[in-house]
């Protein structure tokens, strides 16, 4: 049960937070994936910038190629792109360069992928920052694709490559094809770079048990989104009216596919790319392959994720893959990764870490309180500090009242005489689960929330415009201090009309837990709002606080009426 925004301070809140931790995700790809010193050199460069996370390093010695991952503050991530490039220039020479994978360049690739806090506009506009600087410092031409693109005949990484390295001097010949930034003249130890910005893509390979190439090759065009064009019995190409060649479309929209044979695993391998993961989930790219595989006689052995994926990609394949099990898709999220790892072989090649392969995970801050041991949480909470304080606790309150609903709805699935309420629990199971991370997640914002208003306090107030710029930090402080345990509020809220559900649909047994769960997650609720109301009293923008305290009224007024229902149920389920 999605609840919902109350009031315009709802965005507030979230543009605050998002102004505050803007990331964005660069995947650049380097033309060298055997030398190791050169592949450790620019991955010191990455990582010697501030405000930058190296999250992954992925060398192929086939491809002969190696694809890095990391993700910081917009500004930071560009001068990490930068450090990275030089340092290519000096190692990297493509006239000695072959391998499987299509290049044109040393930095072949160099994408920005909005991760949150930022818009994709804002990221064309560091691809193109990005560029331009490069063009500069290094004298090579760069082109820019996808959503940076200064024209819709070069939104198109592959129309952009092809001809590759091979082709690219007569290609900078061609006035079509003059580059975007810097000269349009050939540059035989860099070649050239492409640069833009996209959405989140899934680099993903599926292995076959077989060595025949041709294989794979013929899986890739069945699968991927421009199919494959039509053969005459000669061979030739089928033309249409117009006289171009006739394509059949291939089964996966938004995906790109071609089969190779990788040496080091002995096997031929369909490598795609998954433009938008959420138009083919990475699940059905995984049973697409598979069923043609099988088609043809063969097998598929296992799959690689190549740099790292979005915790939705992998969660929903989970989530897939335990329904066609018969079992709860309602798991926590990294039981579903898990089972998302286990049914696709993504750790066939060795152990898939999803602290390392998940971007969010990989990412996310090492302190978090909620990663810690309910031992060193109650001891840090029972310290001299003030924070964490209450308003952590109700937001733990809430997410512990969430997880219960989730249990007693796990628990009903797959039991006889609950076969046709699968639906609803397995409803309540994601939902509880979606509202336990959101509040695992409020309890680091509080304490964080009331850290800022101490270093709003802590600033100078030597004169006149001093003392206004303090005031003023003291004022966004303390509203953010109000609207972090309000959105825990209306969480918990969420928590208990979920836990009134699972008392109501599932199986008796468990009827004490989801009792539990509700009045954990009331506690949570009626904390959270105490933390609300002590903060408005320092607040001077009237209409804001009228506003919170119309959302604490509607709230209140819910939760009386879901305490109601939940009391109802209670004495019709047990009796008392």
């Amino acid at each position: 049960m999605k609840v919902a925004a109350f009031s315009a301070v709802e965005d507030f809140m979230r543009d605050a937070r998002m102004l505050d931790k803007a990331v964005v995700e660069c995947v650049p790809n380097f033309s060298e994936g055997r030398d190791r010193s050169t592949i450790h050199a620019i991955a010191e460069a990455i990582a010697s910038v501030q405000e930058v996370t190296l999250l992954d390093i992925d060398p192929g010695a086939d491809t002969n190629r190696t694809v890095y991952t990391f993700a910081g503050k917009p500004l930071a991530v560009i001068e990490a792109a930068l450090a990275a490039a030089r340092t290519a220039a000096n190692l990297i020479t493509m006239e000695a360069h072959a391998g499987s994978h299509p290049r044109m360049g040393a930095l072949d690739v160099c994408p920005f992928i909005p991760i949150s806090g930022i818009s994709m506009a804002e990221c064309v506009q560091l691809a193109r920052d990005f560029g331009a600087r490069l063009a500069q410092e290094l004298e090579v031409p760069v082109y820019l694709y996808e959503e940076a693109a200064a024209k819709p005949s070069r939104r198109s990484l592959a129309d952009i490559r092809s001809g590759e390295y091979e082709g690219l001097a007569a290609k900078l010949a061609d006035p079509e094809w003059r580059p975007d930034f810097g000269p349009a003249r050939f540059n035989p130890r860099w070649g050239a770079t492409v640069t833009g910005a996209r959405e989140i893509l899934l680099a993903y390979n599926v292995n076959l048990n077989t060595e025949d190439v041709s294989v794979a090759k013929s899986i890739a065009l069945e699968l991927r989104e421009s199919g494959k064009i039509l053969k005459n019995p000669d061979a030739s190409p089928v033309l249409d009216d117009s006289g171009q060649p006739k394509r059949v479309p291939g089964r996966l929209k938004a995906v790109r596919a071609i089969g190779w044979h990788v040496q080091e695993l002995h096997c031929a391998q369909v490598s795609m790319n998954i433009l938008d993961y959420k138009v083919t989930p990475l699940w059905k790219a995984f049973e697409a392959v598979s069923q043609e595989a099988e088609r043809r006689g063969f097998a598929v052995s296992g799959s690689e994720l190549v740099g790292l994926a979005p915790a939705a990609a992998l969660v929903e394949s989970g989530r897939y893959f335990q329904r066609k099990a018969k079992a709860s898709p309602g798991l926590p999220d990294r039981e579903l990764v898990k089972a998302a790892v286990k049914a696709m072989g993504l750790d066939s090649r060795g152990d898939f870490d999803p602290d390392k392969k998940i971007i969010e995970w990989a990412y996310r801050r090492k302190d978090r309180l909620m990663d810690r041991s309910v031992s060193d949480f109650s001891d840090e909470l029972s310290s001299s500090s003030p924070a964490p304080g209450g308003g952590t606790v109700s937001a733990c309150m809430g997410a512990l009242g969430a997880a219960l609903a989730a249990m007693v709805a796990n628990l009903s699935i797959g039991k006889k005489g609950f076969e046709e309420k699968a639906s609803i629990l397995e409803s309540i199971a994601m939902e509880a689960q979606c509202i336990k991370s959101e509040l695992l997640g409020r309890a680091d914002e509080d304490c964080d929330a009331f850290n800022r208003i101490l270093d709003a306090l802590r600033l100078p107030k030597r004169n006149p415009e001093e003392s206004e710029r303090r005031s003023t930090a003291v004022q966004e402080a303390t509203k953010q201090a109000a609207l972090v345990p309000l959105g825990s509020a209306k969480s918990c809220l969420g928590a208990m009309e979920l836990c009134a559900q699972a008392l109501e649909q599932g199986r008796v047994s468990s009827a004490t837990d989801a009792a539990v769960g509700f009045l954990a997650a009331k506690a949570g609720l009626e904390g959270a709002l105490l933390n609300v109301k002590i903060n408005l009293g320092g607040i001077k923008d009237e209409s804001f606080v009228i506003s919170v305290q119309r959302d604490i009224e509607t709230l209140l007024d819910r939760s009386s009426a879901c305490e109601k229902s939940y009391h109802s149920l209670l004495q019709k389920t047990l009796g008392f």
